[in-house]
């Protein structure tokens, strides 16, 4: 049962997530090198309720990330849209590849995707990525989307030690930016 709606991009089907994605994402939290600045390396039971919680946001707040499928074979290959749980620091489009499937232009995509989504669905006024300085891959996709380092912040409890900038642009400013990305 799908509880939201589908994005279908060029090579991509972003949608709510369902239990079927659970042993993909399980595999995603358990990989380190992916989960290196998204909290850390996570077991099963704190996959499942990873996964338990981005299904519940779908309900609570009417949106969530989208599970990341790939129109061609069916095969989750991560998470990307928007995010934004009590006391984060501003509305988010965040996005997390499968290391398998990183640096095929996959996120790039997704991102593109859902900040219209954002922005034109949901009416925010503005967009952040919250990104660990070390993190240059996040970085550079942030840029190449047009938002700029607005600085340090701070993320909410468990990770509130984890280093982040503030990475944004406002909807006027996607607007320009968007021109880019005309064949998404």
């Amino acid at each position: 049962m799908i509880n939201g709606p589908i994005l279908v991009t060029e090579r991509l089907i972003l949608r709510p997530p369902g239990p079927e994605d659970f042993e993909r994402w399980a595999e995603f939290c358990a990989d380190e090198e992916t989960m290196r600045f998204l909290g850390g390396v996570q077991p099963r039971s704190v996959a499942w309720r990873g996964l338990c919680s981005m299904a519940g946001a779908w309900h609570i707040r009417g949106y969530a990330m989208f599970s990341l499928v790939t129109r061609d074979t069916g095969e989750w290959i991560g998470r990307v849209g928007p995010w934004y749980p009590d006391g984060w620091p501003g509305e988010e489009v965040g996005w997390g590849v499968l290391r398998s499937h990183a640096g095929r232009g996959y996120a790039l995509e997704a991102a593109v995707a859902t900040i219209d989504y954002a922005f034109d669905l949901l009416g925010w006024e503005s967009v952040i990525h919250t990104i660990d300085p070390a993190n240059e891959a996040s970085i550079a996709l942030a840029e190449r989307l047009g938002s700029t380092n607005q600085g340090p912040t701070r993320l909410p409890a468990p990770y509130q030690d984890h280093p982040v900038d503030r990475y944004g642009q406002t909807k006027a400013e996607w607007q320009v930016n968007r021109k880019k990305f005309v064949r998404f």
